[in-house]
């Protein structure tokens, strides 16, 4: 299916590109997320009249982004989990934990903001972690998983 990208979306495109996409990719993710629109003469000509604007909107986006990440780049988060007398957590740090412990930061972050390539921490100690703000502004954090004191 053809669609044209109403922002950067990465592996993909830029702002106004034209691309060729499965139509499952399209019809379920691109379009209900705002981020595509069928690629017909009607909405070509709609999005060229828009394009400014959305240009702007877009700018936006990635100065409040990079303004997140200058905040975020090289901090400390400290998560405490339970765990055993060799390391081992009981459970594990998730997205959604390190999201919520930047937060308590004063730095807003979507738990899908979170990277954890090799899933999630299961182990006491520190981790580099990169939070994707934007396609291009991405932050590397360092988690320290520290034994919970009861």
């Amino acid at each position: 299916m053809q669609i044209i990208l109403l922002e950067r979306v990465a592996g993909l495109g830029n702002l106004g590109d034209v691309v060729t996409v499965k139509n499952g990719y399209a019809r379920n993710f691109l379009i209900p997320t705002a981020k595509a629109k069928r690629a017909t003469e009607a909405n070509l000509k709609e999005f060229e009249a828009r394009r400014a604007e959305l240009e702007a909107k877009q700018a936006a986006i990635l100065a409040d982004a990079k303004e997140r990440q200058a905040k975020l780049e090289g901090k400390t988060v400290t998560i405490a989990q339970k765990a055993g007398v060799d390391g081992r957590l009981f459970g594990s740090v998730t997205n959604a934990d390190i999201a919520e412990a930047v937060k308590a930061t004063g730095v807003e972050v979507a738990k899908a903001n979170v990277r954890l390539p090799e899933g999630p921490l299961k182990a006491v100690g520190e981790y580099e972690v990169e939070i994707a703000l934007h396609a291009d502004a991405v932050a590397k954090i360092v988690v320290a998983v520290v034994a919970a004191t009861e």
